[in-house]
């Protein structure tokens, strides 16, 4: 597997999209982007990391060290092209990356490794001006091994395999480890408490993220608003965001019905 041309483009797609983190409290579906008082269970430790404002971008380092980069959704780019998909500053900002990473891993490593970062503070962006002057950063939140063979299987299968939560993403010891490896910041990592320590409702939640409110990665001047908190197990078993907006909508919405 050390040419792009022998490898199925579709299939490297499917196996390395990041999936949706769930809200920390369920999304009413019924209630219009409202929340409802149902809280995600953590039963242990919780580490509460800045939920950054801007897209997510994927580089995928293959065992013979050559890499793609991908958004959410789309491949944009892999080693040797000519030609990129520019779309929201994605490859120029994560390129110098996807070089590290794979001079880090050629030989190495058996399986396909996914670094999942935060690109963010591009002037194409919406939320740009919360983080500087337009200057594009990033901040690794996630790693993710597949085994290689699974390249074989059938996009279908791969779909299906992806949805039912069959991805593996490392503890956050390794995800450390990886991110000093490659010589990466990781996304901020705000506190760490009980499970049992988070409020339970929809309100005390809301009043307990205001601490948090700012962001601790702007590029330039004075830092703006972040998107939210993400919520994670330690071993990365169970994770959740809680967005700003998402809290805010609900209790205003609340409040109009009063």
């Amino acid at each position: 597997m050390s040419q792009l041309s022998d490898v199925n483009l579709h299939a490297i797609n499917s196996l390395t999209k990041y999936p949706s983190i769930p809200t920390h409290h369920r999304m009413d579906p019924q209630g219009k982007g409202g929340l409802l008082e149902e809280p995600t269970i953590f039963t242990g430790p919780v580490i509460g990391t800045e939920k950054v404002d801007g897209t997510n971008g994927r580089i995928i380092v293959l065992p013979s060290g050559t890499w793609l980069i991908g958004s959410r959704e789309d491949l944009l780019t892999a080693s040797g092209d000519i030609v990129h998909n520019t779309a929201l500053g994605v490859v120029d900002a994560l390129r110098p990356v996807a070089e590290s990473a794979a001079t880090m891993v050629a030989g190495g490593f058996s399986e396909i490794l996914v670094l999942y970062l935060e690109v963010y503070g591009s002037r194409r962006l919406p939320a740009w001006k919360q983080y500087g002057c337009g200057e594009a950063a990033y901040r690794l939140f996630d790693v993710a091994s597949v085994p290689a063979g699974m390249l074989s299987w059938e996009v279908e299968r791969i779909a299906s395999w992806r949805q039912n939560g069959g991805q593996e993403f490392a503890a956050e010891p390794v995800l450390g480890d990886l991110a000093a490896r490659c010589d990466l910041a990781l996304t901020p990592r705000l506190f760490e408490i009980d499970g049992g320590d988070l409020p339970s409702d929809i309100e005390g939640m809301r009043a307990f993220m205001e601490a948090y409110r700012g962001t601790r990665v702007a590029t330039s001047g004075e830092p703006g608003l972040n998107e939210g908190i993400v919520l994670r197990a330690p071993d990365r078993s169970v994770i959740s965001k809680a967005r700003f907006q998402d809290y805010d909508r609900t209790l205003q919405r609340r409040e109009g019905q009063r």
